[in-house]
């Protein structure tokens, strides 16, 4: 097997790609993995994080779909035909962001969904199209059943983590998943460690798996460098200055198990003269607040009082309260000043108004040959509703419409009053008392 990614006969697109990322040398899962996934075949693979499991089953799957691809912007040619699960928003992001790269001098698509944000701008891209979907399980559940995506033309599916997707309770998720998929596909599992719920769901998902091992049972990654310092409970905060100082870190994240540990470490670095930045990632954030915080720690370079600072970033807790700035009101007018007249008259027109705006309230009288008032009755609604006024009317400013209805107001109800005294009545409905 070879070793140089210059010797893989892959396509011209994503061989450019691949140039320009820097990769030149394959590790041990992808020079074990990408020959037997460009053959077609299942693969059960054990790595850990960072040992490039990303490129092992990407660049074999966009090479194999090359054959689809096509520029027309018709959502139905471009079909969903490699699903990639993954437990976290996280891993997925990052899963998307390599995707993405690999297949940006092509026309193939991908995007990614998951929760914690709303569905609208993942299903806007859904319905463009996409041939490359990251997803997690319950994210994707929630559009399968909203009929934003069609899974039935899937030709290839990546689980990725599947330990750990089955530590947190996906395991009926991802059932309920492949039952919508076609029986007819290539599954690629990978996994730190080959457990026997891991091996159970091998033997229900994949047939005839090429098991591929390279690391060793809860081995750590050879890019990750560890290290264990024994100290006192006293001296840990003391011992981590020391230790951020020696090392000239640039930027760390620090994990507490508690927020208010976190708090207290954070003011105590801000004490010895470290600036704290990306505030606070725990579990009640919301993941808009994660993101952002996490771009803005990959983005920022610290500036404090000493030439070369650091950026700590402590986790799992809270920081500070964040300050909260309230809107300034304009200043209010001045009220003018009130007198008796523009009182009665703006009395007079409420009243008017609500005389005019409850015509069911109207009295209609009526009186018998011998001019003996009969006890009032109530009219149909709309009896006394004034005339609707001219469609050029609509035109008139609003202050003289307002004067004509309240004229028009005052009119109806002194004619009112007229025509009661005429037949011998009070406007109260009372008979008057004979002269």
């Amino acid at each position: 097997m070879t070793s140089s990614f210059s010797n893989l006969s892959l396509a011209e697109p994503l061989a450019r790609a691949v140039a320009e990322m820097g990769y030149e040398t394959m590790t041990p899962i992808q020079e074990q993995a990408i020959p037997v996934v460009l053959q077609g075949k299942d693969v059960m693979g054990a790595a850990q994080t960072g040992t490039g499991k990303t490129a092992a089953f990407a660049l074999p799957l966009l090479q194999r779909m090359m054959k689809h691809e096509n520029p027309s912007t018709s959502p139905a040619r471009h079909p969903v035909r490699a699903l990639v699960l993954l437990p976290t928003r996280e891993l997925a992001v990052q899963v998307a962001q390599q995707v993405e790269l690999y297949a940006k001098y092509t026309n193939l698509r991908s995007t990614v969904v998951f929760g914690g944000m709303d569905m609208k701008p993942q299903t806007l891209e859904l319905k463009k199209g996409v041939e490359v979907l990251v997803a997690t399980p319950g994210r994707l559940l929630d559009h399968i059943e909203a009929k934003n995506t069609v899974l039935n033309q899937v030709e290839y599916v990546v689980l990725d983590e599947a330990d750990r997707m089955l530590d947190i309770g996906f395991l009926p998720d991802l059932q309920r998943i492949l039952s919508y998929l076609p029986k007819q596909r290539i599954t690629l599992l990978f996994s730190a460690t080959f457990s026997p719920e891991i091996k159970r769901l091998a033997s229900s998902y994949l047939q005839d798996p090429v098991t591929i091992e390279v690391a060793r049972s809860n081995a750590t990654a050879s890019t990750v460098e560890q290290h264990f310092y024994s100290v006192g409970a006293d001296d840990k905060r003391r011992a981590l200055h020391q230790i951020l100082k020696a090392r000239d870190m640039k930027q760390a994240f620090v994990f507490v198990n508690s927020k208010l540990g976190c708090a207290r470490l954070a003011r105590s670095l801000e004490r010895e003269g470290l600036k704290t930045t990306a505030p606070t990632l725990k579990s009640s954030s919301r993941p808009r607040s994660r993101s952002s915080r996490l771009s803005s720690t990959k983005t920022s370079r610290a500036s404090a009082n000493r030439a070369a600072s650091t950026t700590a970033a402590a986790c799992t807790g809270s920081l500070m309260p964040r300050a909260r700035t309230m809107p300034v009101k304009p200043p209010m007018k001045p009220a003018r000043p009130a007198n008796a007249a523009s009182c009665a008259n703006r009395a007079s027109a409420v009243n008017t108004r609500r005389i005019a705006s409850r015509p069911h309230r109207a009295i209609r009288f009526s009186t018998s040959p011998t001019n003996r008032p009969r006890q009032p009755t109530r009219s149909r609604p709309g009896r006394l509703r004034p005339k609707p006024t001219p469609a050029k009317a609509a035109c008139r400013p609003i202050s003289s419409r307002r004067k004509k209805s309240q004229r028009c107001s005052k009119l109806l109800v002194s004619e009112s009053v007229k025509t009661y005294e005429g037949m011998g009545l009070r406007p109260g409905g009372a008979a008057r008392p004979p002269t």
